[in-house]
């Protein structure tokens, strides 16, 4: 894009809007014939709210492409520099010059220079999708944050995986510009640790020495408590927590889900006896004993107790959490003879020897999981110690990842089974007819017009609004296990040999 292309782009982007505008304006835009006026109206709306989504990211685009156009004439017009300080002295003069110009902060500038460089040098597919309005701004910022290490090659095909239809690999379900854009990051960052240049177990190795505990004051007395941890450790305290706050609630506990997990985290790091807020009498409640059943606010006696060794405790380690998550771990990562990601239900991809770990100190939450060599599916999840019921909800977890509504972050161990055909219908029980959708968005099924639209084995249901207009779920994005440089049956049963990163088709 020249110049002159730049302008171009403005000016209809200025003319798409006039219009919009006018279009929305405009008297006795509803046909006196229209079946539903309202209807139309609601709908015009509708479409007039995704046209200024596009409009916003071509403006994006222009942005971009100015903001580096200016960079590289800054660069023309400098004196060469004589000293890495030299240089650096150029660098803050240009920053400054873009942050004053456009009324943002310096980092603010910073970062979209940095930006710019990478998505008009080495993101072409990004930078068209943002100039045709099919992603955000975000998503683009999302491409160029989960790109950078990966090199040239790794940054074109994680591209190419999401934003180009017709490339072989390309992600299961929705395209990058379908998803929201968190949970577009949460692709992009799965992809980009099984295909990252550096195996995730030197990654981890190098960043577990990064983790640390943060405490930031806030307004009206309150105040943020957060930790850096492991993977596996942050996901089993949430979990451990949401178990616990979710065996607290009754009808005369008050406090929601949300507090009662804030509650229960407090009391078990503080570990002496203080009252909890909002748990009705005052009572106080002891967290070295962590389990005494009685009234509201008390943790029920099914839930351990924090133990010794944990964080406060007498000893060193940290404890292997040991709440009901699915890992999904390739064999030959098992076996220790790959180094690729496992997948923690609910976070993400993991080192194998973290997996290995898990497993080994907490078996009896760990559910074996079959999956497909050829292209990464699963095949079947053991059940030798289950129900069918059980290992069908597994097969949910599996299949759907989270709560299946477009956007939602609501991980699968919290969410509910639902029939997409309702059983006194005519529904079956079978996973093609079931749904796992969070609380939130269960009760939006059964007190709305929203509903649910069908499902597969490894496909979860769709959505259809009340405005008639259908959403496709998001799927686990499933690629196939790497293997070591032996033979394996390919898809028609015959031998061949394989290579240490695609199995045969």
């Amino acid at each position: 894009m020249d110049r002159r292309a730049a302008v171009e782009a403005a000016e209809a982007l200025a003319a798409s809007a006039a219009a919009l505008v006018a279009s929305l304006r405009a008297e006795g835009s509803i046909g006196s014939g229209e079946a539903d006026p309202l209807r139309q109206l609601a709908d015009d709306f509708l479409d007039g709210l995704a046209q200024t989504g596009r409009i916003d990211a071509q403006v994006a685009a222009v942005r971009v492409h100015l903001a580096a156009e200016y960079a590289g004439a800054a660069e023309a017009l400098l004196e060469p520099a004589v000293s890495p300080e030299d240089h650096k002295g150029q660098e803050m003069a240009v920053i400054a010059e873009v942050a004053c110009a456009m009324t943002v902060s310096e980092p603010a500038a910073a970062n979209l220079l940095v930006e710019a460089r990478e998505l008009t040098k080495a993101l072409p597919l990004t930078m068209s999708a943002l100039q045709a309005g099919t992603i955000s701004w975000q998503h683009a910022r999302i491409m160029v944050d989960e790109t950078s290490g990966l090199g040239p090659e790794g940054a074109q095909a994680l591209e190419a995986r999401f934003l180009d239809p017709e490339v072989a690999n390309r992600a299961r379900g929705c395209l990058a510009g379908e998803m929201v854009a968190g949970r577009f990051r949460a692709r992009a960052r799965t992809w980009r640790e099984r295909h990252h240049p550096v195996s995730i177990e030197k990654r981890h190795a190098k960043c577990v020495g990064d983790r640390r505990v943060l405490f930031s004051p806030d307004r009206d007395g309150m105040a943020w408590f957060s930790a850096y941890l492991p993977g596996d450790t942050a996901s089993g305290i949430w979990e451990r927590s949401t178990a616990a706050a979710r065996a607290m609630q009754g009808p005369d506990e008050p406090r929601t889900l949300t507090q009662l997990r804030a509650d229960n985290v407090a009391r078990w790091l503080l570990g002496g006896s203080r009252p909890l807020p909002g748990n009705g009498g005052g009572e106080h409640v002891s967290a070295g004993a962590g389990i005494v059943a009685g009234g509201p606010g008390i943790v029920p006696a099914a839930l351990p107790a924090v133990d010794g060794a944990g964080p406060g405790g007498p000893g060193v380690d940290v404890p292997s959490p040991r709440a009901q998550v699915l890992i999904t771990v390739p064999v030959m990562a098992l076996l220790g003879a790959t180094e690729e990601p496992a997948m923690l239900d609910g976070y993400g991809p993991i080192p194998p020897s973290m997996a290995r770990q898990l497993i080994a100190d907490g078996a009896a939450s760990f559910h074996r999981v079959l999956i497909d060599p050829r292209d990464g599916a699963p095949l079947e999840i053991g059940r030798t110690s289950y129900p069918v019921t059980k290992a069908q909800r597994q097969w949910l977890r599996l299949r759907d990842g989270k709560c299946p509504f477009p956007g939602c972050n609501n991980q699968s161990l919290d969410n509910e089974a639902d029939h997409i055909l309702a059983w006194a219908k005519g529904g079956t029980t079978g996973i093609s007819n079931l749904g796992q959708p969070c609380r939130r968005h269960h009760r939006l099924r059964h007190t709305t017009a929203w509903k649910p639209t069908g499902a597969t084995k490894d496909k979860p249901p769709g959505w259809m609004s009340p405005a008639g207009r259908s959403y496709q779920s998001e799927h686990p994005d499933w690629e196939p296990p790497h293997w070591p440089g032996m033979a394996i049956p390919d898809a028609n049963g015959q031998g061949s040999s394989a290579s240490a990163v695609e199995p045969p088709d």
